[in-house]
């Protein structure tokens, strides 16, 4: 490569002040050593790049930042290192403080979708966050500006998040599941005691270490209890596979029980892989949670016990009321599978054994993590401006032909539709009488059949 674009690599990287001009000459020494003596000018800009990279002075993220010719890698006194992620309300990138030298992670609001009411959240989100310090939590540090751009700097949590995890590897253990929505439970009731709810808990906002401690994360769509203030209440937000009945008939009725319900559908998710309700699209998602009751989780994964297919259900009833009524008693009745130093998420997993029968037509899938339902859910957003009734009109044209349609909601508990659907197939009489009579059916058919054939080709 030409001198001219060598030369406009090392100026960037001095310019960037993540190198000085005397790191850049020991960098390109090392590279003319290694090739025993070649020209200065014949070494380019990837080459001088990838040294810096080896000799630890810059990370591959900001070295090829730096080879694309942007030179701006910090925010105020955050110095980028890597790029982690995009949520729904910004991107999240590591970074660490120049002077304290600590690891953290920034979330920023992108320029793009800076208006005054995403600023207005935004700073919510880092209020709301400030307040909370849990262990189960994901702990705000810090915020600011630089110039345009505003920032959250939160703790930096090693690992993956729970839908990541469960889409590499499969469904969890009921141990592994049990210990992570427990820890998730006992910050999510830290939050409740602070009249804070999240209103978006899911697997994408769980994040969980390679020892498999687990911090709930994503404050974006917090607010106060019965906040007057808050720009979005009354409106549905959160995401369709794990919205609560009442934040979609009733977004100004939303209460901590809302979040249990979200977070059993999390455990439901995490046990067998699958969200409550696959395919179709946001707003048969949502009357399906107002509607129906999801898959039997043993379908998907035999190892889960009746107690604990009960806790699933007694989280997920769709009378708030009904429901379990706190995140402690979530944690509490999780204890006996759950292990307190945490299951370590990184052994490998028996996916042979995991055959999912029974998967309603469609996708699988549970929805994009940032299909937020204020922001990305257009097909429901106006539901919540509705009356109730409206909600169900014409739902027989989405899920009148559906044969699992269970009765309507107060007659049957989800809890008693798990046992009614667990005893079924384990019936031994019932097995035995069908297997009976499709055994006689069978076989005068194949008589019939037999004689049929025998009359054509022997007449008398």
């Amino acid at each position: 490569m030409s001198e001219t674009v060598r030369s406009r690599f090392r100026e960037l990287a001095v310019a960037s002040g993540l190198v000085d001009e005397a790191q850049v000459r020991a960098a390109i020494a090392q590279l003319m050593t290694d090739r025993s003596g070649n020209a200065e000018n014949e070494l380019n800009d990837r080459e001088l790049a990838q040294q810096l990279v080896t000799m630890e002075l810059l990370t591959v993220y900001q070295a090829d930042q730096l080879v694309a010719g942007r030179t701006k890698l910090n925010l105020g006194p955050y110095i980028i290192t890597d790029w982690i992620g995009q949520g729904g309300m910004g991107q999240v990138f590591k970074a660490v403080h120049e002077m304290l030298g600590r690891e953290c992670a920034v979330k920023v609001l992108p320029i793009n979708k800076t208006t005054p009411e995403a600023i207005s959240n935004f700073r919510r989100e880092i209020r709301a966050q400030a307040k909370l310090d849990h262990t189960g939590l994901v702990r705000a540090y810090d915020a600011g500006e630089d110039g345009n751009v505003n920032y959250l700097v939160v703790e930096y949590v090693p690992g993956t998040d729970l839908r990541r995890l469960v889409r590499a590897r499969g469904k969890l253990s009921v141990h592994q599941a049990a210990s992570i929505i427990k820890q998730s439970a006992e910050g999510l009731a830290h939050a409740h005691r602070r009249n804070l709810i999240h209103r978006d808990i899911k697997p994408g906002n769980i994040l969980v270490t390679p020892n498999g401690i687990a911090k709930l994360s994503d404050l974006g769509l917090a607010f106060h209890l019965n906040d007057p203030n808050d720009p979005r209440h009354g409106k549905i937000v959160g995401t369709a596979d794990y919205l609560s009945p009442e934040q979609i008939k009733s977004p100004t009725l939303v209460t901590s029980v809302s979040d249990i319900y979200s977070l059993g559908c999390t455990l439901y998710y995490a046990v067998t892989g699958k969200v409550p309700f696959p395919g179709g699209t946001s707003r048969s998602k949502a009357r399906r949670h107002l509607e129906e009751t999801p898959w039997h989780p043993r379908r998907f994964n035999e190892e889960v016990s009746d107690e604990f297919v009960d806790l699933i259900g007694d989280m997920m009833e769709k009378n708030p009321a009904e429901r379990v009524q706190t995140a402690e008693e979530v944690s509490e009745r999780l204890a006996p599978w759950a292990r307190e130093e945490g299951v370590p998420v990184n052994e490998p997993m028996d996916r042979a054994r995991w055959q999912a029968p029974g998967v309603p037509d469609g996708d699988e899938q549970d929805t994009d993590p940032n299909d937020v339902a204020e922001l990305g859910l257009s097909e429901i957003s106006g539901l919540s401006e509705t009356s109730a009734a409206s909600l169900t009109q014409g739902s027989e044209n989405e899920l009148g032909k559906s044969s699992r349609k269970p009765p309507p909601p107060g007659s049957m508990s989800v809890v008693e539709q798990f046992r009614k659907a667990r005893r079924l197939p384990d019936d031994p009489i019932q097995f035995g009488l069908a297997a009976f009579i499709l055994t006689g059916v069978a076989c005068v058919a194949t008589g019939i059949l037999i004689g049929f054939i025998l009359g054509y080709f022997f007449p008398r």
